[in-house]
């Protein structure tokens, strides 16, 4: 991995003094728990937990742990994560996170009545993932592993981007744009100072009843194996830096990823494609019966939609471009795609003030019962006693994991 621009130590934390009140999920990187400090009593936060004693076929878990680490200390904005705290001992490396109690979008959109979203909804969530793949591409930053399960719902309903253990950091593509047929920016003055609309459906105009927007009603996917790090050809250069690992989730990786011709930020735009298809339609649009037959797709087949078309299907194609230098966001990334007749009266300004976005947790944390409740009689679980049992059946019974962790599709191809 690429080594991230300096930045300060985060706080360490004490493990004697934190308690596992729940399993979040469990993944190719580590555990994932819902964590209280019981020295304070604060809000519990998320904590991810690497067992340096058991990645025996993960060489490389480490290395990709501490980047990860690495990448979180030097973020600050509203749509991505902020580290807390760091652990290390000779058995485990960890980081605390702050929680999200509404889950992923994945979870969340199962819960819809059709498993889609309307397409006011999509807009909302686009616009948001959008801001935070700016933020990351503007440090440099390659994020290789958007899909719904790594999108969180905050407490407050805005989005936050998690699992940065795949992201590179790349050098900019700097080609000057002199084509006349790319839009540039809109130099318009700037519109007078207007009171700010807080509520979802004045933040944005809701589309009109939209024919191509249909659910394919009943279809559950099944997992989609994560594609680890695994160098394809020797690097490349052109004009910017292009990184040729093959990693992603296996429905979500671009065509140019499949072929081995090396790749840029532009990856990250074909998974918003991809993204966005699957909040459409319940379903990716290239998941074969087998993981050859996907790429196959990826490479060869051009996304179906149903109905009409409209502002969302254009969106999608233009994203979903074979080519990523014809792809929408090559030029001049986000702002191009900010462009688009699909974004028409978001007020990007806005939107980290928005008091009431589509979808809002509950107030109960997550966790299911009251933290006073799960903290009587010394309940939750040491973190070490955990891995422990793991490794003894005889010990006591590990907590539970979350029940969002059954629509998780972040199988790596070494899991462990």
């Amino acid at each position: 991995m690429d080594s991230a621009t300096a930045a300060p130590p985060s706080p360490e934390l004490d493990l004697d003094n934190l308690r596992a009140l729940k399993v979040l999920g469990k993944g190719a990187m580590g555990t994932v728990f819902l964590v209280l400090d019981t020295t304070t009593a604060a809000t519990p936060f998320a904590l991810k937990v690497v067992d340096k004693t058991s990645i025996h076929a993960k060489l490389d878990a480490d290395r990709r742990a501490r980047w990860e680490i690495q990448v979180l200390s030097q973020l600050s904005h509203p749509f991505l994560p902020s580290i807390l705290g760091t652990f290390e001992s000779q058995q485990f490396l960890a980081w605390a996170l702050p929680y999200c109690p509404g889950g992923d979008l994945n979870v969340l959109r199962y819960r819809q009545t059709d498993r889609v979203f309307s397409p006011a909804v999509i807009r909302f969530y686009l616009a948001e993932i959008l801001c935070a793949l700016d933020h990351l591409h503007s440090m440099g930053i390659a994020y290789r592993d958007l899909k719904p399960e790594n999108v969180l719902i905050q407490r407050s309903g805005h989005v936050t981007l998690t699992d940065f253990d795949l992201s590179r950091k790349l050098i900019p593509n700097t080609i000057k744009i002199t084509d006349s047929s790319i839009p540039l920016p809109d130099s318009k003055p700037p519109e007078p100072p207007r009171k700010h609309c807080r509520n979802f459906s004045r933040w944005i105009p809701l589309l009109p009843p939209d024919t191509s927007h249909h659910s394919i009603n009943g279809l559950k996917k099944t997992k989609s194996a994560r594609v680890s790090p695994v160098s394809r050809r020797k690097p490349s250069l052109s004009n910017g830096e292009r990184s040729n690992s093959f990693v992603g989730t296996e429905e979500y990786v671009s065509p140019e990823v499949v072929r081995g011709d090396g790749h840029e930020f532009a990856v990250d735009w074909w998974a918003l494609g991809i993204l966005t298809y699957e909040m459409m339609y319940g379903t990716t649009p290239f998941k074969g019966k087998n993981r050859k037959e996907t790429f196959r797709n990826v490479v060869t087949k051009l996304p179906a939609f149903v109905g009409k078309r409209s502002a969302l299907t254009d969106l999608i194609e233009k994203l979903l471009e074979k080519d990523p230098a014809q792809r929408l966001g090559y030029a001049r990334g986000a702002a191009e795609i900010k462009e688009h007749e699909f974004f028409r009266g978001v007020r990007w300004d806005l939107l980290t003030e928005l008091e009431r976005p589509p979808f809002i947790p509950s107030r109960d944390d997550g966790v299911g019962e009251s933290l006073e409740k799960l903290l009587t009689g010394n309940r939750g679980m040491d973190i070490r006693d955990y891995f422990q049992s793991l490794k003894s059946p005889s010990l006591p019974a590990s907590p539970s994991p979350s029940p969002s962790s059954k629509f998780k599709r972040n199988v790596s191809l070494s899991e462990f």
